[in-house]
């Protein structure tokens, strides 16, 4: 095993798996934002980081979208798995290895920890009841099942209610329907493979009060597995008679196939191995005890990261078990639910067709959900770029580096850094990593803006128009404080808004910087470009016309 660089940290950051069935929305980006955060955060800051993620291209959602296309789940699996990469790499995430849930190496790993948990006995066989479908002549997979949950009486799918967030037995459901032909399921006796979880109670009880003693999770984190907790851990099936996955590798059960709840967070260790593999690295400085981890998703995975993951890591012996759990609320859209089915929602392809990435990703920080469900309007995404990035953060460079252009041919004057915001800087460099840390992005966000709108102020205090012709050796001290502020800015935002940090380091000459304080020397700006571009108010109604019409 590879030995750790000295005083280097190793952070784990596991972003949540979209199911390869539809394109991608800003919900979906709203939560996954926050691991790229982490990620760029923690390079510049010299640590260890692996960063991994990929598209869930097994069971049912594909499955099902393939029978409304008359397609192959395989041909579903790539068409959108094409799709996630191409946006994300439009969007700036610097995933370490993006990879697929149908790949060999993944289904290699979860059948080994499949068979470690039998060989260890956390798994044993029982029969069940489970819904069978006579017209389509199957037994119905959990998401194939709809009706109403049986402890809030919303509309909900066999394996979850969205609305209160319950796990769900599709024989719960009350008025069943197979989802594809929309007759009565009946009851069936199936066998399978179910997973020793309740007794598991105690172990995960000490590991969530430690995690809220530490205070490294979201409070939703916290209360809905307490909630779990408090109505106790039932076993699980490990099991399902699916249309597709990963097969149950013991003779006689390869037709069943292993059930996606433990299929897919296993996706952040097949993941790990697949990058070990492609970089001739060793991934297991990466899932010891001392590795600090972050998994990023949105409230609807919790307990699949909180209670199932650590549950399957401690049954096969790892103590790498999640440290932050990184849980954003839900998105809404114009003052309602999000709803893919009656296409309420904004794609992220389209999105990115009209919109700067940095923009897109701007708004969805700063108005993350990060403790209680968030709107996206388009309204206050057209006037948020146009005020805090063109007008605050963008001005304040273009007039900056323009009146430098202009007056000294480019160079950038010798000048003394005001004491006063030397020491903003460098206060700021600690609240925003603290926070960061602390997995409270929108703060930290907050922050850098305010320390923007400041050194707008201190441009018109100082008016450099009026140094330059009055008094040179204060001017080249206000311009050079400028830059420094703007070069220090690049920086601090490198995490959240990458492109147009990228933008101004190209502009500026800074090669690699790592976080902290940037001094600069004299040098001569390259071409001065703006960094944003106004976007005209109409925009917005003609996007609310569109997402009216489309919703139809």
């Amino acid at each position: 095993m590879l030995k750790k660089e000295e005083s280097k940290m190793s952070i784990f950051i596991g972003g949540a798996w979209p199911y390869a069935n539809g394109s991608l929305h800003i919900g979906h980006l709203s939560s996954l934002l926050p691991g790229d955060i982490l990620a760029r955060y923690f390079r510049l800051k010299g640590e260890e980081v692996l960063y991994v993620s990929g598209s869930d291209c097994n069971g049912t959602p594909i499955a099902i979208k393939a029978k409304q296309e008359n397609v192959t789940t395989k041909d579903i699996a790539d068409k959108y798995h094409k799709e996630f990469k191409e946006s994300f790499e439009k969007l700036g995430f610097t995933y370490d290895c993006y990879t697929r849930t149908d790949s060999p190496l993944h289904h290699e790993v979860v059948q080994d920890v499949f068979l470690q948990l039998l060989e260890g006995g956390k798994l044993y066989k029982t029969e069940e009841d489970q819904c069978y479908c006579n017209n389509c002549e199957q037994f119905l997979p959990d998401r194939f099942v709809e009706g109403s949950c049986p402890h809030c009486s919303a509309q909900a799918r066999g394996d979850q209610c969205d609305y209160c967030s319950n796990l769900l037995n599709p024989i719960e459901l009350m008025n069943k329907t197979c989802k594809t032909c929309g007759d009565e399921p009946i009851v069936k006796v199936t066998e399978h493979f179910y997973f020793k979880l309740g007794t598991l109670q105690g172990a995960i009880e000490e590991y969530v009060t430690n995690a809220k003693i530490k205070g490294l999770w979201r409070d939703n984190a916290i209360q809905l597995s307490e909630r779990y907790l408090k109505e106790g851990l039932v076993d699980r099936a490990v099991s399902r008679d699916l249309p597709n996955g990963i097969g149950v590798p013991v003779k006689g059960y390869e037709d069943k196939k292993i059930y996606v709840w433990i299929e897919a967070v296993t996706g952040y260790y097949s993941a790990s191995n697949q990058w070990a593999i492609d970089n001739g690295k060793d991934e297991s400085i990466f899932w010891d005890e001392e590795t600090t981890s972050y998994y990023v998703h949105g409230k609807d995975n919790i307990p699949f990261h909180s209670i199932i993951w650590p549950s399957i890591l401690t049954s096969i012996g790892s103590r790498a078990l999640p440290s932050h759990i990184v849980s954003n609320e839900y998105v809404t859209i114009e003052q309602k639910k999000l709803s893919t089915s009656r296409n309420w929602a904004i794609w992220v392809p389209e999105m990115l067709k009209s919109y700067q990435p940095d923009s897109i990703r701007y708004f969805l920080i700063a108005n993350a959900p990060e403790t209680r469900d968030a709107d996206f309007s388009w309204r206050e995404f057209v006037y948020s770029h146009n005020s805090e990035l063109l007008g605050a953060y963008g001005n304040f460079v273009n007039r900056t580096l323009k009146f430098i252009e202009k007056s000294f041919e480019g160079v950038i004057p010798n000048g003394i850094i005001d004491t006063e915001i030397r020491e903003k800087v460098n206060v700021l460099y600690d609240e925003v990593g603290n926070l960061i840390e602390r997995a409270q992005f929108k703060k930290a966000l907050e922050e850098i803006f305010s320390f923007v709108r400041g050194a707008n102020k201190y441009f018109d205090k100082q008016k450099p128009w009026v140094q330059v012709k009055g008094n040179p050796k204060e001017c080249a001290d206000t311009l050079a404080t400028c830059v420094y502020i703007i070069a220090n800015l690049s920086q601090l935002l490198n995490p959240f808004i990458p492109f147009s940090s990228e933008e101004i380091q190209h502009t500026l000459g800074i090669a690699l910087p790592k976080w902290g304080e940037i001094e600069l020397e004299s040098i001569s700006l390259r071409k001065v470009k703006p960094l944003f571009e106004r976007i005209d108010l109409e925009k917005i109604e003609e996007e609310l016309l569109k997402l009216k019409d489309n919703s139809l």
